[in-house]
């Protein structure tokens, strides 16, 4: 296991490499200073104040020359300023990640956890009345737009606050705005804010996973390993939960590894939806400021969260399956 590791995380490198060129490379060729080259193109001088500008944001130096100070300074822990309010790009990075870590990571267990037990449940009830059920919601919510979805439970929300009499669940913002309250309180606070959300997120990711999770554990249950158990007395319950349900997650294994890195970047829907001040915000934000060097840390930062993911994932496969190991 330790060989298969470190392989892995040697494989890794290159890849966290190759992340850091198409980060810098995506945004390039956009034009930091467009408007106020316009402006100061205009006015008297203004050539000589674009030559200092470009000078001093270094966009009078080659491509590759540009890439090589970024790396530079990438491997210093400076992903540079933003353009906007003059804070640290680390910094505002470490302010969103940890707001939509705790979306993505709710939405994801949830997801897991109860499309696991929706798709081996439908696979063991095959054609039943369960089965075609769950069928027909996990096609429905996984044709839904986020948007819509989210839209939808915003306001079933806000109803059932009015209808209820008090606030129960919270349609704006991950916590409350200058929250004075103990560990358990804030805790209570974030969970009243991430609860509709994260439901939109669950509610299409779990879809996906059950049909999934089904469709692995139906191919497990025709094996020959699994009629033989069966042929020789093992219980029902056995035969489902030692033996064929391990093998039945490692596809699960594989898809939650690349949706949890996707949903890292693309909770931007979501977090508009709710106005969660999260990496989706932050990104919207640098793409209507033209803030390029926000934009180039959250793809960074969306890019090695995808490897780092995947290289968990990797590492949990061949735990499962040993025979990864040695391939």
């Amino acid at each position: 296991m330790l060989a298969y590791a470190t392989r892995k995380l040697l494989i890794s490198v290159p890849v966290l490499f190759l992340a850091t060129l198409v980060a810098f490379l995506l945004v390039a060729t956009v034009d930091p200073i467009a408007e106020q080259r316009v402006f100061l193109l205009s006015q008297p001088g203004g050539a000589e104040q674009v030559a200092r500008l470009e000078a001093s944001l270094g966009l009078d130096k080659p491509l590759l020359e540009r890439y090589g100070i970024w790396l530079g300074e990438l491997l210093r822990g400076d992903l540079g300023t933003s353009t906007e309010n003059g804070r640290a790009v680390t910094s505002l990075l470490a302010e969103a990640i940890p707001v939509t870590m705790r979306l993505v990571v709710a939405a994801t267990v949830f997801s897991v956890v109860f499309g696991v037990a929706v798709g081996v449940l439908s696979a063991v009830r095959k054609y039943t009345l369960f089965d075609n059920t769950t069928t027909f919601f996990a096609f429905l919510f996984f044709a839904m737009p986020v948007f819509w979805l989210g839209a939808v439970l915003k306001d079933l929300g806000i109803r059932f606050n009015d209808w209820w009499g008090r606030r129960i669940f919270f349609t704006i913002g991950e916590q409350s705005p200058r929250l004075d309250a103990d560990f358990w309180g804030t805790w209570a606070d974030r969970i009243g804010h991430i609860f509709l959300p994260a439901l939109t997120l669950i509610l299409i990711q779990l879809a996906a996973t059950s049909r999934f999770q089904r469709s692995a554990m139906l191919d497990v249950l025709e094996s020959d390993y699994i009629r033989t158990a069966r042929a020789k007395g093992v219980p029902q319950r056995k035969v489902i939960t030692r033996h064929a349900l391990r093998n039945a997650l490692l596809p699960i294994v594989s898809y939650t590894g690349l949706t949890f890195g996707t949903l890292i970047g693309g909770t931007v829907v979501t977090e508009v939806v709710f106005n969660w001040q999260g990496m989706g915000q932050l990104f919207l934000d640098s793409l209507l400021d033209g803030d390029v060097a926000v934009t180039q840390g959250w793809l960074l930062a969306v890019g090695v969260s995808v490897v780092l993911v995947n290289l968990c994932t990797d590492l949990l496969y061949g735990l499962l399956d040993p025979r990864v190991r040695y391939d």
